[in-house]
């Protein structure tokens, strides 16, 4: 339900820019992401820290894509996205000595630090590499291919690098005490 309610705006961008083009899409896009976080507000009872920043990315760079009717902005959305995250998990990790992927996946996972290390590092890195995918994408190709990348490729490419983290993890899972017989 989360990856749904997550993938929301992202679907009726798609679905507008196909009927009315970029410009209505990405009104769209901001309402969906206002109405995201108003259903999560007001009956889930909690929105998560990301999902702030990422209101606040799809306010500001719809925005000025609507304000100054160039879709330049919108294209450098989701590459910012991706590099506040990955500043994020790296900040957490230098700065404060918090790793976020662990805080994140602890109550389901138990694994080694150095492990919990490397999760939070790939993320990272991760998130900076599709960041400078997507503008690669944006800026080489026309903008219907970008689109298309957004709905599919990054999902896609995030769908393989869960795969991969998850084919990682099974090799380093630790059993909870009580888990065993």
């Amino acid at each position: 339900m989360k990856f749904l309610i997550d993938f929301f705006p992202i679907l009726l961008f798609f679905a507008a820019f196909k009927v009315w083009g970029v410009f209505v899409a990405t009104g769209v896009a901001i309402v969906a992401t206002i109405a995201q976080i108003a259903y999560l507000r007001f009956k889930v009872g909690k929105v998560e820290p990301m999902q702030w920043i990422s209101l606040g990315v799809i306010v500001v760079f719809g925005g000025a894509t609507l304000l100054f009717h160039d879709e330049s902005f919108i294209k450098w959305k989701p590459t910012v996205l991706y590099w506040v995250m990955a500043a994020v998990l790296l900040g957490g990790q230098w700065f404060f000595n918090k790793n976020l992927m662990q805080k994140l996946m602890s109550a389901q996972v138990q694994l080694p630090q150095r492990v919990w290390n490397t999760v939070n590092y790939s993320w990272a890195i991760f998130f900076t590499i599709m960041g400078i995918v997507n503008i690669w994408v944006a800026y080489q190709f026309d903008l219907d291919t970008w689109v298309t990348f957004k709905m599919f490729g990054g999902l896609g490419l995030m769908l393989v690098f869960v795969l991969g983290q998850a084919m990682y993890l099974s090799r380093h899972i630790q059993q909870n005490p009580e888990d065993q017989p």
